[in-house]
């Protein structure tokens, strides 16, 4: 995650984004003069047709729940698990929480070890480290999110993921957990199997030792950025350091029989995904670089790497045109290389689209209500149907600062979030957000392995103001789920029209997240009246033959 501001990227196909643009328009003008509008649209689902595969829905334990997981009351914390983890409903129906089926583990460098030496001032960002030399490991360090693993493992999460902000502070150039060098990778010349001896250890042993199967390893985390300053760990990596690393890593893993998957990119927005970024032209591209046929550094033919490359949605979610043009751009590049799925692995509000759009305009000041929900609800739709992501994941799970950049905020009942080290550290009141449950209208419903279906009468680029939806099946239960989020203030109704099955009893449950509702299940609808409020979030559900 990167706090600062950012020059905004230039514009791709300027004649897709004028046109982007006229449509979103006129959309937001439909919108405002449609509220007294009662007919039924016609929604037209073709379970023959699909598209992506789902892979999951996530979010990360950096950097609340180290001391949360660690030093909260047990009930606390197990209500904290349960809402972001548990699939389970209650006697009405209504779910505990999210069920995400992915959760991302931080591996720290060590700058926690190092106090205020490190230069990260704020000591929530600081990360313990497994090891302080390579050769001795102590594996009750990161005991909070350990915790949290467990408890994502315990309440059904598919897939754990372990990414990494900087190399463990021992084998870095500048002895610290940020950079200090520009554009290369902060680590000291001939050390990479040195690292990659760090990663397959550290998994080796969350496994042996605490029983935690890691999925997905992620080394690299932004690097476009420089990471040079005090906010965090972090370091720079060129492509050429990133690949020769996967080169490394990949039979260290493979030696030590860990089946976790090689992922790379998290690059700190799209566009550097598919094109060239001025100024970090070694860091761009990447999508070609580590996945085109004629690419001499393409890493599919290594073991242990996951045919996936990652990008984060910040600084492209706002204008609503550019949202929609670079995600067009990057599904794309995704489709010219083929064989390679796309993940949207970081997200919160970094930009600045002025309080009419967002009340509150910027990250500053936590948001728990719908207006939130919706400006993220619209990113992850856009994100799932323009780009053809299959997995979206949110940055932090859990906040303790006043700021919009937690599913769930914690605080101690008089301020919405302090720097002082101590607020919350030991206890605090929790915070539910809606963008937690509008996020749980996909991720508790959308299960890994459910595919995306076309809806010929819904066009998801020009519905951004309006009702964008998505629908999912999955063949083996024959489960059909489709979401839809309304931005617009006016309720609409649709009629389904189900090409390739029949619904059994013509019949969904819905479940609204709304600003009277979180994820509340409703009583059954019948599919010729779907209703979709206003300002809302659903998801009905349903079976076919």
């Amino acid at each position: 995650m990167k706090f600062s501001n950012h020059n905004k990227v230039s514009l791709l196909f300027a004649g897709l984004l004028f046109a982007s643009t006229i449509f979103v328009s006129c959309d937001a003008e439909k919108s405002e003069n449609s509220g007294s509008e009662s007919n039924i649209a016609e929604l037209n689902v073709n379970l023959d047709m699909n598209l992506q595969t789902m892979e999951s829905f996530g979010a990360s334990d950096a950097w609340q729940c180290n001391f949360i997981g660690k030093n909260w009351p047990a009930d606390k914390r197990n209500k904290l698990a349960d809402l972001l983890f548990s699939k389970e409903f209650d006697a009405d129906g209504n779910p505990k929480g999210i069920g995400l089926s992915l959760w991302r583990f931080n591996i720290g460098a060590g700058s926690a070890e190092q106090g205020d030496a490190s230069d990260i001032t704020d000591e929530w960002r600081r990360s313990e480290c497994f090891t302080t030399d390579g050769v001795s490991y102590n594996m009750n360090k990161q005991a909070g999110q350990v915790w949290f693993m467990k408890a994502a493992r315990e309440r059904g999460v598919e897939k754990l993921l372990a990414f990494a902000n900087s190399a463990p502070v021992y084998l870095t150039q500048n002895g610290k957990a940020h950079a200090s060098i520009k554009e290369f990778y902060n680590l000291k010349e001939g050390k990479m199997p040195e690292l990659a001896d760090f990663w397959a250890t550290s998994l080796d042993k969350l496994k042996t030792e605490h029983g935690l199967t890691i999925d997905y390893v992620s080394p690299f985390n932004e690097p476009q950025y420089e990471w040079d300053g005090s906010g965090q760990e972090g370091s720079p990596a060129t492509n050429a350091n990133i690949y020769s690393f996967v080169n490394v890593l990949s039979p260290k893993l493979e030696s030590k029989g860990l089946a976790a998957q090689i992922v790379v990119g998290e690059g700190g927005a799209y566009e550097p995904l598919y094109k060239t970024v001025v100024g970090k032209e070694s860091r761009s591209n990447q999508i070609d670089y580590f996945f085109a046929t004629n690419s001499a550094k393409k890493i599919t033919g290594l073991s242990n790497v996951k045919k996936t490359i990652s990008g984060h949605s910040y600084w492209q979610a706002w204008p609503l045109s550019e949202m929609i043009s670079s995600r067009q751009a990057a599904a794309s590049r995704i489709q010219s290389v083929g064989g390679v799925s796309l993940w949207s692995s970081e997200y919160c509000v970094l930009e600045s689209p002025g309080t009419a759009e967002l009340p509150g305009g910027a990250g500053a000041g936590r948001d728990l209500g719908m207006s939130l929900a919706l400006w993220t609800a619209r990113i992850i739709n856009t994100d799932i149907a323009i780009g053809g992501v299959t997995s979206w994941q949110w940055w932090t799970a859990i906040s303790r600062g006043d700021y919009k950049d937690g599913l769930i905020h914690v605080d101690d009942g008089a301020s919405n979030g302090a720097g002082n080290a101590d607020y919350c550290k030991n206890d605090g009141y929790i915070r539910d957000s809606k963008t937690l449950w509008a996020l749980g209208n996909y991720s508790l419903f959308v299960k890994p392995g459910m595919v995306r279906v076309q809806i010929p009468t819904i066009d998801n680029a020009t519905a951004v103001n309006d009702v964008m939806v998505t629908a999912y099946k999955d063949a083996a239960t024959k489960k059909l789920v489709i979401v839809a989020v309304n931005i617009s203030k006016s309720a609409k109704a649709y009629k389904l029209n189900l090409a390739g099955g029949a619904l059994a009893d013509n019949k969904f449950t819905p479940y609204t997240t709304s600003e009277t509702s979180n994820l509340k299940k409703g009583a059954a609808v019948d599919a010729a009246n779907l209703q979709i409020p206003a300002k809302s979030v659903v998801t009905f559900v349903g079976t076919y033959n």
